[in-house]
């Protein structure tokens, strides 16, 4: 039996037996239709991402660091809250909302105030705000900068404070520190031995005497942070800035990081 097509043609689609059994099926009823079912079918709800509308939480996740430099009389407390996005499911996360900086000393009051408006409200608009850190660290201060606890250089205060930026960052889990491989760890303890066999062997009558004083004793080599230290004589390494440069072979090689002049 012919049909005749008086409308014009605007698309078409081939009807498939899946869609022949889905017409012929009975129609069910709505109270029998199992929860999980529905679940399957429900669409889930989106993650929630960091935005300026996101309106503050009465209670916030916060962290407080000390900084005590010296280019200032008092020591400065820089307090970053968070907020908890996605709380009780797979997708939680946490991200920082707000920057306060106080301190006893108001000769810095006007730009501190300043600054940690600025971060706060980079950090509501939400996305990649881990570009703040390198922006913060590369601030130099035209007085020159100073040595930190485990001979790091700070070249200004704002640096530092976005050092500890980056710390607080990687505590929430959003940066990362860049892992060695076991290639470089090895060649950094292989050049660390090398270089106390080396003061022993300057200085031998250190090793018959049982009850050197730690000033006696060569200085230990250990990984930077707070409450390390490297040799008095060591310099500043320009890849990782710690003080941590000594003269091996006649070739200037960092303790730190493996790096070598000589290469």
């Amino acid at each position: 039996m012919a049909v005749k097509i008086e409308k014009k043609i605007k698309g078409y689609s081939v009807l498939t037996p899946e869609d022949l059994a889905q017409e012929s099926a009975p129609a069910v009823k709505a109270d029998s239709v199992l929860l999980e079912d529905l679940v399957a079918v429900t669409p889930k709800a989106d993650v929630i991402q960091m935005h300026e509308r996101i309106e503050r939480p009465e209670v916030l996740i916060g962290s407080t660091y000390k900084v005590k430099s010296p280019l200032v009389e008092h020591a400065m407390y820089v307090t970053i809250n968070d907020i908890v996005l996605n709380a009780g499911t797979e997708h939680e996360m946490r991200r920082p909302f707000e920057v306060f900086i106080n301190s006893k000393s108001m000769e810095h009051f006007q730009w501190i105030v300043a600054l940690t408006r600025i971060m706060s409200a980079v950090f509501r608009k939400g996305g990649d705000v881990t570009f703040i850190v390198d922006e913060m660290k590369a601030v130099f201060d035209p007085k020159g900068g100073y040595y930190k606890s485990g001979g790091v250089y700070m070249p200004s205060l704002v640096a530092e404070l976005g050092s500890i930026v980056e710390d607080h960052l990687k505590t929430i889990g959003m940066l990362h520190d860049p892992e060695m491989s076991e290639h470089q760890l090895a060649l950094i303890a292989e050049k660390r031995r090398a270089y106390e066999e080396h003061t022993v062997k300057k200085n031998p009558e250190l090793i018959s005497k049982p009850a050197a004083t730690s000033e006696e004793r060569p200085e230990d080599i250990a990984v930077t942070g707070d409450g390390t230290s490297f040799p008095p004589s060591a310099t500043m390494c320009h890849k990782c800035h710690t003080k941590a440069i000594v003269i091996m072979d006649g070739c200037a090689t960092c303790l730190n990081c493996g790096y070598s002049k000589c290469g």
